[in-house]
C-alpha cells in the first residue's frame, strides 16, 4: 500500500511539473531573436502541395468527395513531379519579395511529402519519384537566404491510431490508439527538425477537428524547443495563443477581423502575428479555380497586414508536376517590382499603434512613419488621429516631394491637393 501511495504521489508530481512547465514557457534568447526576425520579414510564401494535387480539386478532395482511404492512397503510385525544381520555387519567392517559405510537410490526408522512417506512406518510399523535394527545398532555401517553415497537420483522415470520426472520451479517441499517434507525430517532428537544414518554424493545423482531445502540447512543444530552442511554434487552432507557442496566426482574416468565421475566438495576444490567404480561392491546386487575386489586391493585403503589425503568408498550390502556374508567376512579378520600390515601408516595420482608417494604415520603423493611402478620400485630405509625437517633415516615398500637413492636438491633417494617387498605394513618409 505504501509503494502504491508513493507511486501515485510521484505521478501526480510529474503531471504537475509538466503542467507547470507548459504554463511557464520562457522563450530563449535565440527564440526571441527569431521572433524579431520573423516580424522583420513581413512577407512569406505558403505552399500546399501533395498527392491531392493530382486530382486538381484542392487539398480537401479526399474528404469532400468521400474517397475511401485505400482508394485515395493509390494516388501515390503515380505521383511523379518530374518538373519540380527547388531553385525555381525559391527564386519565385525571392522575386516576389518574400523572405520565408512555409510548405506542407504533411497534410490532413496523412501523406508525408518528405522521407520519413515513421511511415512508409511518404514521397520517397510510396511513389515512383523516390526523391525528397523538401530536402532539396531546405538546401536551396539555406543557400539563398530564405527561411523555411514546415506546415504539419495534427489531423489525419486515414491512420487507424488517429481514428478519424471516433468519439472522444477522457481526451482520447475511443476507437484509436492515441499514445501511438502522439508518438508518431513526435518521431516525424524530430526528423523534420534534426534532418532538414535551416528549419525555423513549425506551423500546426487541424487542432479544431478535435477541440476536446488531449493533444499533449506540453510534450510536443517541449520536444520542439528542446531540439532547437530557436524554432518558432504556431498553431492554427483559431483560439488565443496557448502556452509554448511563439507566434499567432489568423486564417484568411486580418488580425482583429472575423469575416470568415474562423477568428471569432482568436483573441489577439502579445506574440508576433501572421495572416494567411490564398492567391485564388484554393489552398491546393484546383484546375477550375480562376478567381485569381490581382497584384493590387495582394499588395493591399500585405500593406493592411503590416499596418496591423502582422506578417502576410500568401498561399499557392503548385501543379502536380511541380510547376507553378503562369498566372501566379505573372502576378507575383508585379508584386515583386512594387516591393523593390516600396519595401522600406514594409520590411522591418511594426504597427504604429494607429488604428486602421477608412483610407488605409500606418506602419513605423525607427523615426519614420509610413502613411499608406490605399483608398483616396473624397475630401482633399486625410486625418490621422492620436499622433502625439512631433512630425518634422512629410514627403512622398516615391520621389521625396514635400507634402503639406498640419499637426493639431487631436491629430495630423495631411493635404492631398497636389498629390498624385499611386495605382497601388500612395505612401507618405513622416519624419518624427
Amino acid at each position: 500500500m505504501l509503494k502504491k501511495f508513493i507511486l501515485i504521489a510521484l505521478l501526480l508530481k510529474a503531471t504537475a511539473t509538466l503542467a507547470q512547465s507548459a504554463n511557464t514557457y520562457q522563450p530563449t534568447a535565440e527564440n526571441l531573436a527569431a521572433r524579431q526576425k520573423f516580424q522583420d520579414m513581413k512577407f512569406g510564401l505558403f505552399i500546399h502541395w501533395g498527392i491531392y494535387s493530382e486530382l486538381g480539386d484542392g487539398e480537401w478532395v479526399m474528404n469532400l468527395k468521400h474517397i475511401p482511404y485505400d482508394n485515395y492512397k493509390r494516388l501515390a503510385d503515380f505521383f511523379y513531379p518530374q518538373a519540380f525544381n527547388a531553385h525555381e520555387w525559391v527564386q519565385f519567392a525571392k522575386n516576389a519579395g518574400m523572405k520565408y517559405i512555409t510548405i506542407t510537410a504533411r497534410h490532413h490526408d496523412g501523406f508525408s511529402m518528405f522521407g520519413t522512417k515513421a511511415s512508409p506512406y511518404n514521397i520517397v518510399d510510396a511513389t515512383p519519384y523516390h526523391k525528397d523535394p523538401l530536402m532539396e527545398l531546405a538546401q536551396e532555401c539555406q543557400k539563398e537566404g530564405i527561411e523555411l517553415h514546415f506546415y504539419y497537420s495534427l489531423l489525419d483522415w486515414g491512420r487507424k491510431d488517429y481514428a478519424f470520426g471516433s468519439p472522444i472520451v477522457d481526451g482520447k479517441p475511443v476507437k484509436g490508439d492515441w499514445d501511438s499517434y502522439i508518438n508518431f507525430m513526435k518521431a516525424q517532428l524530430t526528423e523534420l527538425i534534426t534532418k532538414y537544414p535551416g528549419v525555423k518554424g513549425i506551423w500546426f493545423d487541424g487542432d479544431w477537428e478535435r477541440s476536446d482531445v488531449n493533444w499533449h502540447y506540453d510534450e510536443i512543444y517541449g520536444l520542439i524547443h528542446k531540439l532547437n530552442p530557436a524554432i518558432m511554434v504556431g498553431n492554427n487552432h483559431h483560439m488565443e495563443p496557448k502556452p509554448g507557442e511563439d507566434f499567432q496566426m489568423f486564417e484568411k482574416d486580418l488580425p482583429g477581423e472575423n469575416n470568415t468565421g474562423f477568428s471569432g475566438k482568436s483573441k489577439i495576444g502579445t506574440l508576433p502575428l501572421e495572416t494567411c490567404e490564398t492567391i485564388n480561392n484554393s489552398w491546393g491546386f484546383n484546375i477550375n479555380d480562376r478567381s485569381f487575386k490581382s497584384s493590387k489586391q495582394i499588395i493591399n493585403y500585405l500593406v493592411n497586414a503590416s499596418g496591423r503589425n502582422a506578417n502576410f503568408l500568401l498561399n499557392i498550390g503548385p501543379m502536380p508536376n511541380g510547376k507553378i502556374q503562369s498566372e501566379f508567376t505573372d502576378t507575383m512579378t508585379l508584386v515583386g517590382n512594387w516591393i523593390k520600390n516600396n519595401g522600406q515601408s514594409i520590411y522591418g516595420t511594426r504597427g504604429s499603434g494607429i488604428a486602421p482608417q477608412p483610407w488605409g494604415v500606418v506602419t513605423q520603423k525607427d523615426k519614420q512613419l509610413y502613411v499608406h493611402v490605399l483608398t483616396m478620400p473624397q475630401q482633399p485630405y486625410i486625418f490621422i488621429p492620436g499622433i502625439k509625437v512631433n512630425v518634422k517633415a512629410a514627403s512622398l516615398l516615391n520621389d521625396n516631394t514635400a507634402v503639406k500637413y498640419k499637426q493639431q492636438p487631436e491629430g495630423l491633417f495631411i493635404y492631398l491637393n497636389t498629390v498624385k494617387a499611386d495605382a497601388y498605394d500612395t505612401i507618405i513618409k513622416l519624419t518624427i
